[in-house]
């Protein structure tokens, strides 16, 4: 049976956050199972925030998702419009499956009002061989 990390937090608008994976030989992958958002006031306005994971750290958050960016490891959106739309709350999800061994980014923007954003993240530890390990640290090396 796989081991589960978790790791959890409240994320500012415009924050990044870094999550410390890495380890000495590289040996131990991860990979990740879910992530799940909920915005920090329920009574808030209206909401868009865009939680994104990426292998490298990015230089600022930003709500604009690009699945052509091969450091990005996942994106999630949920929205609420309490205005002349009155949209009920939403939410989408998406994540690569791709095994990863370096320390991971998660940012966080809204673009609608700037309320913080709670979020879960689940990784799946994997042990990788000596052909896997290099594999994934050289990934993380050409993506910087």
């Amino acid at each position: 049976m796989s081991k589960i990390k978790t790791f959890r937090g409240l994320m500012a608008d415009g924050s990044i956050e870094r999550i410390h994976l890495k380890t000495i030989d590289g040996t131990i992958g991860y990979k990740i199972i879910k992530l799940e958002l909920m915005t920090n006031r329920i009574s808030a306005a209206s909401v868009e925030h865009t939680i994104q994971v990426f292998s490298v750290q990015p230089t600022t958050a930003s709500e604009v998702i690009n699945f052509s960016n091969n450091t990005l490891l996942a994106a999630a959106v949920t929205m609420s419009r309490v205005d002349a739309f009155n949209a009920p709350l939403t939410s989408e999800v998406i994540f690569d499956s791709m095994v990863f061994n370096q320390d991971i980014f998660v940012t966080h923007k809204d673009n609608q009002s700037s309320e913080a954003c709670n979020y879960y993240l689940e990784l799946e530890q994997v042990k990788l061989d000596g052909t896997e390990t290099a594999i994934a640290t050289l990934k993380n090396i050409k993506n910087r």
